[in-house]
């Protein structure tokens, strides 16, 4: 449904006007210059946080991005920002699929990850692959997302999903992206032994449930729908916008699919800035010029942008 721009929608007809000034129809305008509009009340973003390991509720608000947020939870848990691995919502559980990103929905509960154990694992690539997915907090911490079964790391019981890679052969990691650590494991060498510092996820309470979503505080009756998501940015202020359609949802998937068949890496954040470029590019190589412009980084070959084209702009052919 198409929706009324703020200077094309017309009051109804003896209803008040938009600055709640009464006026008869076809009353004539007073004259004089028009009062200055009020500025418009942004909403207040509380959001509830509660450590995975156990700990009481806390309540936080006014961050813009992850870095900020992970500050605001420490703060109110007195820890250090660098305690803090990863969030999931509405679960204490390490769950991948409840991930935080770089979208919070306005009735999510925020459940942080801390730091736990520190252990060392020495690996051997038998093979070019090692059967990780790896991402990243966005706060300088990598960490195993996926362990695919049968795989090399899986052989290992010691390495579960959750743990964060803090070094690699004594070479710290930390600071550097989950695409950058991928990067490094697919070099290195194979027949050659590398040893893996992880840090483990603190644990308590698994056998808590899932927490049930959280009723809403008075003054939230504007979220009740729960499309809405207050969307974090590395630069930027944080913007409250509607949720991503079922068929953008859709294609992110198929893209970070994609990212992960190609890169080793999930991120969902990516896949979503991906599908937008595509959806704006109509061809490959409009495309894979738009992400140079913005991913040059990444060095995406060929094949693969053309792959992300054709599941954003023709996911039927794809499917058939």
């Amino acid at each position: 449904m198409q929706r009324a721009g703020r200077h094309g929608r017309q009051p109804p007809e003896g209803g008040p006007m938009e600055n709640g000034v009464g006026q008869e129809p076809g009353a004539p305008e007073p004259a004089g210059p028009a009062a200055p509009r009020a500025p418009r009340t942004r909403p207040r973003l509380v959001f509830h946080t509660q450590l995975a390991h156990g700990s009481p509720t806390g309540r936080i608000e006014g961050f813009t991005n992850v870095k900020e947020l992970y500050a605001k939870i420490a703060e109110v848990f007195d820890i250090s920002p660098t305690e803090i691995l990863f969030c999931t919502l509405n679960t204490h559980k390490v769950d991948m699929q409840k991930l935080l990103g770089g979208q919070i929905g306005l009735e999510d509960f925020i459940f942080a990850h801390v730091r736990g154990e520190t252990k060392e694992v020495e690996v051997t690539k038998t093979e070019d692959a090692l059967g990780l997915t790896i991402t990243d907090n966005g706060a300088g911490y990598a960490f195993i997302k996926r362990i695919k079964e049968g795989s090399i790391i899986n052989r290992l019981q010691t390495v579960c999903v959750g743990d964060s890679i803090e070094a690699i052969n004594d070479h710290t990691i930390v600071g550097c992206r989950h695409y950058e650590v991928a990067r490094m494991l697919r070099e290195l060498p194979r027949a050659q032994p590398f040893t893996l510092r992880l840090v483990q996820p603190k644990k308590a309470f698994d056998m808590i449930g899932q927490r049930t979503r959280t009723g809403k505080s008075p003054g939230e009756g504007r979220v009740a729908s729960g499309k809405e998501t207050l969307r974090l940015r590395t630069q930027a202020p944080a913007v409250l916008e509607e949720g991503p359609s079922p068929s953008e949802e859709e294609a992110a998937r198929r893209v970070d699919d994609l990212l992960e068949s190609y890169m080793g890496i999930r991120d969902s954040e990516l896949a979503s800035t991906m599908v937008e470029a595509a959806k704006g590019s109509p061809s490959v190589d409009q495309l894979a010029q738009g992400l140079d412009s913005v991913l040059g980084e990444f060095a995406f070959p060929q094949e693969f942008v053309a792959e992300v084209w054709a599941a954003v702009c023709h996911p039927k052919e794809d499917k058939e």
